[in-house]
């Protein structure tokens, strides 16, 4: 019983370790958000307290001095800087580290500890004692205020607070006031000082500071004005109520500063077509200060925050993963019996077997639909651990670069998100490495210092689009044509389309980089992808635009369980082909295929369609049984950004696949990916139309001379 306490400990603690990654490096950007602050050490002191409950006695030890920095911060004495989160962050990768360890941990990887909490030691002893007042703004919240978990609050106000200059005069302490507004609530505050003048021309008695409160509480308006009662006049008050919790949304930069009144429409729209960051291209362009803009980037962080936490409390549980994939597996055998069960009811003619099937179809179908849901996951988690590459890899190459995530709320199958994360890793470090310029040379192309990857999903279909795209200096085709002759695998005289050359890229070993280093150069990387990507059964494509930058897009189907598909066959065999790839089917006289001879060009749609015999590629048809139909079908299925055909002898129709492994003897025979059990139980076999398209264009290739001259 204690084992699986200790198992359950160890999933949370993986899961705030995740989270506390997520806050640092969001407190990198915004080191005064004191929310994020009270995140950070919420976390660690969670850990802590588990950790110590289950003997993990050197998590609950480095733990308590991590808290123990952490708390300086969030008092307000130690300020938050780029080297203490890099700090922060070595300190939790060690945490996550020692997760992996039961109790003893050896003396080795204690001793890993030492530089950590020498370094933490340091940080803390440059604390500064800060006033009371000081550290409630800091932590960006009352010790009245709700804690975490409590579900009292109910609506989100922004509060601008601009006190006339005159208001000391009178005795009042406005930081008191903000204290106690504060204390209503979740809150964030952020201070205007650009009106502080010099000390010249400063008037010790007179207000120079305003403050934008955002504040999420229970408490209606009537309450936060009886904070100011005394002081209405000179208070400068103005409540704005945002959202109610439940409706709370973070809306984009440009829409705060718009519902603010900082800036109009139009001026954001003429800024978001520069393609360079929006607050920088208004603070160049005087339409509002920096200030403004970081006010209005704590209202955005604040109603994100305020939104995960109304998500989070929908009811869930925690299910093993392991659970999870079996009540699939079995949903599939259902789904198998079902079409047994409609086999049967066909042959037998039987009215009311029939009806029985119909039902037990519809709930088998909406079973299957319930169930894929429950193993779709959103792909933002998985966004969300790049972050860290990009900081660190930055950091390491010397650039400035950010990362910017879109379609975070996407939804993938939970097989397909964890296959696809060596993937993305190896194409944003590309990114970074070959992509983006240094500061000095992004300035040189007049471009701004802080490069941009970013990172989007969107559903298509069956498929969902991952895009990585950067603003670097573009693919030059020319030094990948050289490099791609230098070592064989092209001819120096032959002719390429653009999608061609940059496909190249994808080779084994290929690299154009001139040194090997501890990021590229020796071509694995995007070999890795292309592979990966093809076991998913999708598909890569590059687009690239010499001096903006590069977008490598990864179709992605949805699952990998079960799949809609179109069943085909030849002679006695059966085929699937999966449905979302297929375009159309057209019938074909068998001798004017034999016409044809080696031109395998068919026109379909005004366009010429390269088509394989998949009766002559898989060597089907011997004997009697297998004399070709007068009449043969071609499947026409889109892949490898291109129309393709697969000549059959008969198609079928629509059929639920449900996807089995096939064994390690035939797991290398090309375009084939895997294999389903039939109603009748005859296995067939799942065509992996991408490796065929390329077998086709392949045998296409060889007509396209004759098909030009038939033109």
């Amino acid at each position: 019983m204690l084992d699986q306490f200790k198992s359950t400990f160890k999933e949370e603690a993986y899961e705030l370790l995740a989270s506390l990654e997520d806050t640092f490096l969001e407190l990198e950007s915004a080191p005064l958000n004191g929310e994020l602050v009270n995140a950070a050490f919420r976390a660690i002191h969670t850990i802590k307290g588990s950790a110590a409950m289950f003997g993990f006695d050197t998590v609950s030890r480095f733990s308590h001095e991590f808290e123990t920095v952490l708390d300086l911060c969030r008092s307000g004495t130690l300020s938050i800087s780029k080297d203490f989160i890099g700090l922060a962050l070595k300190g939790r990768d060690y945490l996550r580290r020692l997760m992996d360890f039961d109790e003893p941990v050896s003396e080795e990887i204690q001793a890993e500890a030492e530089p950590l909490l020498e370094r933490l030691k340091d940080f803390a002893g440059k604390a500064s004692p800060a006033k009371p007042a000081e550290a409630a703004l800091s932590s960006g919240g009352g010790a009245g205020g709700p804690s975490e978990g409590e579900s009292a609050v109910t609506a989100t106000y922004r509060i601008g607070l601009k006190p006339s200059r005159d208001i000391f005069k009178n005795g009042t302490k406005v930081l008191s006031l903000v204290e106690e507004l504060v204390a209503l609530g979740q809150a964030d505050v952020f201070p205007h000082t650009e009106e502080i003048p010099g000390l010249a021309a400063l008037d010790p008695e007179s207000c120079y500071c305003w403050w934008d409160i955002i504040l999420t509480t229970d408490a209606d308006e009537n309450a936060m004005r009886d904070v100011f009662i005394f002081v209405a006049e000179e208070a400068g008050l103005k409540i704005e109520k945002l959202a109610d919790a439940s409706d709370a949304a973070a809306k984009k930069l440009g829409d705060i500063l718009v519902d603010r009144g900082a800036a109009t429409p139009e001026v954001i729209r003429a800024a978001l077509g520069t393609q360079r960051k929006l607050g920088d291209v208004l603070v160049e362009r005087n339409v509002v200060s920096r200030q403004q803009i970081e006010a209005a980037l704590v209202e955005q962080q604040h109603m994100k925050k305020v939104q995960e936490r109304s998500e989070g409390a929908v009811g869930s549980i925690r299910v093993a993963s392991d659970k999870l994939d079996s009540l699939v597996d079995l949903v599939g055998e259902l789904v198998t019996l079902q079409a047994r069960l409609s086999r049967t009811s066909f042959d037998l003619m039987d009215g009311q077997l029939s009806s029985i099937s119909e039902q037990f179809e519809r709930l088998i179908s909406q079973l299957r639909d319930n169930t894929m849901s429950i193993r779709m996951l959103p792909i933002g988690s998985t966004f969300n651990r790049f972050r860290r590459v990009v900081r660190d890899l930055s950091l390491e190459l010397g650039k400035e670069c950010e990362l910017v995530t879109e379609g975070a709320e996407t939804e993938l199958d939970k097989t397909v998100i964890e296959k696809l994360g060596d993937p993305l890793v190896h194409i944003i470090r590309n990114s970074i490495d070959h992509g983006l310029e240094r500061p000095e040379g992004r300035a040189a192309a007049g471009k701004q210092g802080t490069g941009t990857i970013k990172l989007s999903a969107l559903h298509s279909g069956a498929y969902v689009l991952i895009r990585v795209s950067d603003d670097g200096r573009g693919l030059d085709r020319e030094a990948i044509r050289a490099k791609a002759v230098e070592r064989g695998l092209i001819s120096a005289g032959q002719e390429m389309t653009e999608q061609e050359t940059m496909q190249l890229i994808f080779a084994p070993g290929f690299s154009t980089a001139k040194v090997v280093t501890t990021v590229s150069g020796r071509g694995v990387g995007m070999d890795v992808v292309k592979r990966e990507i093809d076991s998913l059964g999708g598909s890569v494509q590059l687009d690239s635009s010499p001096g903006q930058g590069t977008t490598v897009t990864l179709k992605i189907p949805l699952t990998l369980a079960i799949i809609e598909g179109l069943l085909v066959r030849i002679a006695q065999e059966y085929f699937v082909v999966p449905l979302s790839t297929v375009d159309g089917c057209i019938e074909i006289p068998r001798q004017d295929l034999s016409a044809m001879g080696e031109r395998r060009i068919i026109s379909y749609r005004d366009e010429f369609v390269p088509f394989i015999l998949l009766r002559e590629l898989f060597g089907s048809g011997d004997g009697e049984e297998g004399e070709e139909p007068e009449i043969e079908q071609m499947v026409i299925a889109s892949a490898q950004d291109a129309r393709v055909g697969f000549v059959v002898d008969q198609v079928i129709g629509d059929n639920q696949t449900v996807i089995k492994p096939i064994g390690r003897l035939y797991r290398d025979v090309e375009g084939i990916s895997g294999a389903t059990i039939l109603g009748d139980g005859t296995v067939a076999l799942i065509l992996d139309i991408n490796r065929l398209a390329a077998m086709v264009q392949r045998e296409g290739a060889k007509g396209t001379a004759g098909a030009a001259g038939a033109i």
